[in-house]
């Protein structure tokens, strides 16, 4: 039995993943689920606030000290959290999923560096539908080359903070690499006014940020006469939530390193 630690169980993430892991048919449970230590739903069973149905898991402040009741945390918290956490799970050789995103340069070398001795899943997005398309963008960039303009178009609820998403940045960088660019310098985050016309090796992105849409994502090659259009639409978070149990599940064991979903799905 795989013990699984959820931190941010009482957000909207941390509930919909002790509904994926309860309900998942892999041999695994919620052995531990954290939230903030002012969070009102501190103490409260985990199972009751994701699902209304008991889990006998009360919910706490501090992971270090259940560090012996789990094997694998899955964290989609904060950047800042998600660290500290990451430090935790070094500290005392646990594997981690961390679905988090936002992440500035210099804090996703502390996530290299921690992969070096425990098991790291890292990934801006668990989705299977979502990894599954960065393979056909990876194959699209290869066959269109440099004959078509990119364009990378994504939308979330109006709650998340970090923009473009770390899917959409993903996105880019897969087809940046295909092409041999660097996306550092070939990005453009916007359009306003009267400018240049656009040239071929750069790659566009655009965000919505609206309501309670969960996460759309559309990737256009176009050229004079047609263009590919390659869409992932989720419509519930359970999708990422279920891709972060089959990572769980996956990892223990593994050798310290760093992993991808696309290691999980072994694609």
């Amino acid at each position: 039995m795989v013990r699984v630690a959820i931190a941010g169980a009482a957000g909207r993430m941390g509930r919909t993943l002790v509904e994926a892991v309860t309900g998942s048919e892999a041999d695994i449970n919620v052995a531990v689920a954290s939230v903030l230590a002012d969070d009102p739903a501190l103490g409260v069973d985990a199972g009751l606030l994701a699902m209304g149905t008991s889990l006998e898991v009360a919910t706490i402040a501090d992971l270090s000290t259940q560090q012996d009741n789990f094997d694998v945390l899955i964290d989609f918290t904060s950047p800042e959290a998600s660290l500290q956490h990451l430090a935790l799970c070094q500290q005392h050789g646990k594997a981690i999923v961390i679905g988090t995103t936002g992440f500035a340069a210099d804090q996703e070398a502390l996530i290299v560096d921690a992969a070096k001795s425990i098991p790291v899943v890292f990934s801006p997005n668990m989705s299977i539908g979502v990894n599954l398309c960065l393979k056909l963008l990876q194959e699209s960039a290869r066959v269109l080359g440099d004959e078509v303009d990119i364009e990378i178009s994504e939308a979330h609820h109006r709650f998340k903070k970090d923009a473009p998403s770390g899917t959409a940045l993903k996105m880019g960088s897969v087809i940046a690499e295909t092409l041999g660019r660097d996306l550092d310098e070939v990005a453009v985050y916007g359009r306003e006014g009267m400018g240049e016309e656009r040239t071929r090796s750069t790659i566009g992105f655009s965000t919505v940020r609206a309501g309670d849409i969960v996460g759309d994502h559309t990737v256009t090659f176009a050229s004079i006469g047609e263009r590919v259009e390659i869409t992932h639409k989720a419509s519930s978070r359970m999708t990422f939530a279920a891709g972060a149990v089959r990572a769980a599940a996956w990892i223990v064991g593994q050798e310290a390193g760093l992993y991808s979903m696309q290691d999980v799905l072994a694609l």
